[in-house]
């Protein structure tokens, strides 16, 4: 206690039945609730009932300002004697906070409650406690009872008030409660709408796919059966022509030589596109078996590069790197050339001038090991908003600068469907009028977890 108020003295039953008023008086100066007062001046009539006829037993009212928070303390203290009854100090426990400190000579029972916060410092706290304990108050025991009788009425007034207020409470949530039920039935019933809704859209979008893989299907099976039935023509045009540009008794003329010539390079085009649209259905189909095996990567290159110089303009230069140094790349050869020459074909075809350029490096990735093939050329380019539609299939992008160049738009499609099977990618960028350049990433299939696979693929 660092504030003591004032000091009495206990010594009979009628300064006991004071200690209830002033503890009363006391803490509603102190602004306590009506509960708080009745609690505390309950509790330290039992402990002064109890003490009574104690040596030397007086009672202290103060503040203690120097712990939060601040508390109203009152102190009983006396001399000798037996101890306290437990039943005394469990009683007061249950209503304040009770400490019990025995001693050799003096011991003492310290009582404390929290101030309430009224807002008030505490120095206003001491003058009102001081006021309040100054006042003489005396008290019978027919005071007592009348008090006691009072807090009682009180309580049970503010029992029933809090029983009616629970009522009230429970009214409010019985009808929230019907409420939430309404809206659970309502959000359960609009769920279930939108479940069979769900199921229907589910069941259709089935039924769509369904179609679309049928109509696939139907597609790859035309274009193989397509496929197999044109093969057949056009390798007797082709072996038929080259019987005839073979020097026999009967040469043929100059003329005629010209057109069989035609002949036999139409025949080639219409097998290479043959080819393509085989392959094309295969790989759709998941029938495309790849073949993993060491590639000598600058043997094809070297190839490539002597096949395909006489395939563009005047003002065209392929440019195809010397690879002195390149790693071993283990991958399917055939699927390989094929990408590599209908990007080189496509780049020659759209630049009239300048040069298409093939670089080969190793991809800094170091997860998997794997070659970059880009083809770069100063061609026509491609608009911006076509980048992503040149690799539909058929697609071709329409321009003056299509004009005298021949094709079927399976190009790109048809090399990134090869590039993805060996594992890898295909992406290209491009500006209209500068050129165009696509970059193949192709992954060693030794490293890459991939199995090699044996079969009779037919390879023309």
């Amino acid at each position: 206690m660092t504030e003591k108020a004032a000091t009495f003295r206990l010594s009979s039953a009628q300064e006991v039945f004071g200690l209830r008023r002033t503890a009363q008086q006391a803490a509603a100066a102190l602004a306590f609730d009506r509960q708080d007062q009745v609690r505390l001046a309950t509790a330290l009539s039992e402990l002064g009932r109890d003490r009574l006829g104690s040596p030397a037993l007086e009672v202290a009212f103060g503040l203690n300002t120097e712990e939060r928070p601040h508390a109203f303390v009152v102190v009983l203290t006396w001399t000798g004697g037996s101890p306290p009854r437990q039943e005394t100090l469990d009683l007061a426990a249950r209503l304040v906070r009770v400490e019990y400190r025995p001693g050799t000579t003096v011991s003492d029972i310290v009582v404390t409650q929290p101030l309430p916060h009224d807002g008030s410092g505490p120095d206003s706290a001491g003058s009102r406690l001081a006021a309040a304990l100054g006042t003489e108050t005396r008290s019978t025991e027919a005071d007592d009872l009348r008090a006691q009788t009072r807090d009682l009425i009180a309580a049970l007034d503010e029992t029933r008030a809090q029983r009616e207020e629970l009522r009230r409470l429970n009214d409010e949530l019985e009808e929230t409660n019907q409420g939430v039920l309404a809206l659970y039935s309502e959000l359960t019933r609009e769920l279930e709408t939108t479940n069979s809704g769900v199921l229907a859209l589910h069941s259709e979008l089935e039924d769509k796919r369904r179609q679309l893989q049928e109509a696939s299907e139907a597609k790859t099976r035309f274009w193989t059966n397509i496929s197999h039935e044109l093969r057949t023509p056009v390798n007797a045009v082709v072996g038929l022509s080259r019987l005839l540009l073979t020097p026999g008794p009967s040469p043929l003329s100059a003329e005629q030589q010209e057109q069989v010539e035609l002949i036999a390079a139409s025949g080639h085009t219409m097998l290479d596109l043959v080819s393509d649209l085989l392959d094309v259905a295969k790989a759709e189909a998941g029938h495309l078996e790849i073949h993993a095996e060491p590639v000598d990567v600058r043997l094809i290159v070297t190839h490539l590069g002597g096949l395909l110089r006489s395939h563009g303009g005047d003002g065209v230069r392929l440019v195809v790197p010397r690879l002195d140094d390149v790693p071993a790349l283990v991958t399917d050869e055939t699927l390989l050339v094929r990408i590599l020459r209908n990007l080189l074909s496509n780049a020659m075809k759209f630049t009239d001038h300048g040069e298409v350029r093939l670089d080969v490096e190793v991809d800094p990735d170091p997860r998997i090991p794997a070659l970059v093939f880009t083809i770069t050329d100063t061609g026509v380019g491609i608009p911006a908003e076509e980048i992503d539609r040149v690799f539909e299939a058929f697609y071709q992008v329409r321009g003056p600068h299509q004009r005298g160049r021949p094709g079927t738009g399976l190009g790109l499609p048809y090399a990134r469907t090869l590039a993805e099977l060996l594992g890898g990618s295909l992406t290209l960028t491009s500006t209209v009028g500068e050129g165009t350049r696509v970059r193949v990433r192709v992954p060693d299939l030794s490293r890459a977890g991939t199995t090699e696979s044996t079969g009779g693929e037919e390879k023309p």
